[in-house]
């Protein structure tokens, strides 16, 4: 696997998923929990976020082709959501969306929903994995983005479990400093997507 295409499948999956971005909110969905609550509950939602996103990155494109939608086609709505969702992310509105869904009222285990999804599994990690695995055209390219999304999966389970001590060590402003940086990040690649999308378009006619 090219390295550099390893790096923007890393990229995108850890802008799209925002294990940074979540940790608040797990803080909020798990309140007063002790260290082993938020063990079990990190654990659950991140095998379930796993599960989810590998039965779209092996049958999506077959649901796709079964329903009539091309790669190029998805790749181009992709990107938009992509973009979108790093509009949300320059501008509040996501994170304000993530407190909303985690303040109404207390879930007894929230590592399903909301957790699992789709505040991980959410659209645009879905269709992420739909188009980096359909750029890799191999069994093997595959499974190294698999790869890449157990490295991101275990990074948000990382910050999880240590996130009463992120809390308090970068503290609302530096939270919100991080997720405008990686919006922005994601708004690029989500360019670059409908790029793709618009070359593979014109490259078959």
């Amino acid at each position: 696997m090219d390295p550099a295409f390893l790096i923007s499948a890393f990229a995108t999956l850890f802008v799209v998923i925002d294990p940074i971005g979540l940790t608040p909110v797990f803080i909020a969905l798990t309140p007063g929990a002790d260290a082993a609550h938020r063990r079990a509950v990190a654990v659950r939602a991140c095998v379930i976020a796993l599960l989810v996103l590998t039965l779209f990155a092996f049958f999506g494109e077959a649901v796709l082709g079964f329903i009539g939608i091309s790669m190029p086609a998805f790749r181009i709505a992709g990107g938009i959501l992509l973009f979108l969702t790093a509009l949300d992310m320059l501008f509040e509105r996501r994170t304000r969306r993530r407190e909303d869904k985690a303040t109404p009222e207390p879930q007894p285990d929230p590592s399903v929903f909301p957790l699992a999804i789709p505040l991980i599994a959410g659209p645009g990690a879905i269709a992420s994995m739909i188009l980096l695995v359909g750029q890799t055209g191999s069994l093997p390219g595959a499974l190294a983005v698999m790869g890449v999304l157990l490295v991101v999966l275990a990074l948000v389970l990382a910050l999880f479990l240590a996130a009463g001590f992120l809390e308090r060590a970068l503290g609302h402003t530096g939270i919100v400093v991080v997720t405008r940086l990686l919006g922005m990040l994601l708004a690029a690649l989500s360019v670059q997507f409908v790029l793709d999308g618009l070359r593979d378009v014109a490259a078959f006619g």
